[in-house]
């Protein structure tokens, strides 16, 4: 999966942000609907999508989506 790709999987979790809010540089957890619920849809996403496992302290050591697909990609 590419990183554009990510990204657009990656907005997919999130029900009231625009698209257009999802870059390779977005700081996810200062969006209005950053919260606990949606860190799990990530984190379950991540497992689906990629068969890999991250954590909670992966999300909050990471600052962008390019942050968490690097991780990801890492695994």
């Amino acid at each position: 999966m590419t990183i554009d790709e990510f990204v657009k999987r990656f907005s997919e979790e999130f029900d009231e942000t625009p698209v257009e809010k999802f870059a390779v540089g977005t700081l996810f957890k200062g969006l209005d609907e950053w919260g606990s619920l949606t860190a799990l849809s990530i984190i379950a996403m991540v497992d689906e999508e990629f068969e890999k496992r991250i954590t909670g302290a992966d999300i909050r050591n990471s600052e962008t989506i390019e942050d968490l697909y690097n991780l990801v990609m890492s695994k």
